[in-house]
């Protein structure tokens, strides 16, 4: 598991984050059984402080430079998941039909998401439920999702029967 500069508690996990050259490398949703870790430099420190702001009032809008990751095509999905409301979701094949692509690869790059918090990839559901999360379709990932979108007053829609 990598070093983080910083693992934060939240009430469905930790977060963790890890810094290089003054910018946010990575955001990892961890398990509660990750030991917390306070901030060990400023970029630390202000993610710590917006994600208090964050737990406060979950419309607060990050403000974290991050490092520039990703293709060309992810960034473009990610900008257009980061421009979702708080409040509101849209499912795969919106997204997918606002950028003109298909809805499996808007998931996967959902689940390339470097930053999530700041991406708010959870925002985004499947046609029939919630969907995945994380390049995860159980456990531990969609707990964090629904409490993600819980958190932000989002609807969660029923599951599908198989």
């Amino acid at each position: 598991m990598p070093e983080f500069d910083l693992v934060h508690e939240f009430p469905a996990m930790h977060v963790g984050v890890r810094a290089e050259a003054g910018r946010l490398a990575e955001i990892c949703f961890l398990p509660r059984s990750v030991p917390l870790v306070a901030p060990n430099n400023r970029l630390a420190e202000r993610a710590a402080r917006q994600f208090e702001n964050y737990l406060a009032n979950p419309d607060y809008r990050f403000n974290l430079p991050r490092a520039e990751v990703g293709t060309a095509f992810q960034r473009r999905v990610w900008d257009a998941i980061a421009a979702i409301p708080c409040g509101r979701t849209l499912t795969y094949g919106q997204v997918a039909k606002h950028l003109r692509t298909g809805p499996r690869a808007v998931g996967q790059a959902c689940g390339a998401n470097w930053f999530p918090l700041l991406i708010p990839c959870h925002r985004v559901l499947g046609s029939g439920g919630i969907g995945g999360f994380g390049n995860h379709g159980e456990g531990f990932h969609l707990e964090i999702k629904r409490w993600l979108l819980q958190h932000e007053c989002c609807p969660i829609p029923h599951e599908r029967a198989l």
